[in-house]
């Protein structure tokens, strides 16, 4: 009895864990022509996307950097 109840403890530790990682919001920004422009607070999945693609505008693809 004591077993199952550390393996359900010990799941729903990792659940909590890796369901915060999903919710975690950063502040990002990209750099373009010299100066910092501010995308805001972006949250959950959409912060490894930007990371990984960039932002797009009508003048190109930019680096986006978060606070980790």
């Amino acid at each position: 009895m004591k077993t199952n109840f550390f393996l359900i403890a010990a799941f729903g530790v990792a659940v909590l864990f890796s369901s915060c990682k999903k919710n975690k919001c950063e502040e990002c920004h990209y750099d373009k022509d010299g100066a910092e422009i501010e995308l805001g607070e972006i949250c959950g999945e959409e912060i490894e996307a930007l990371e990984t693609n960039g932002y797009t505008d009508s003048t190109g693809t930019y680096v986006v950097h978060c606070a980790h």
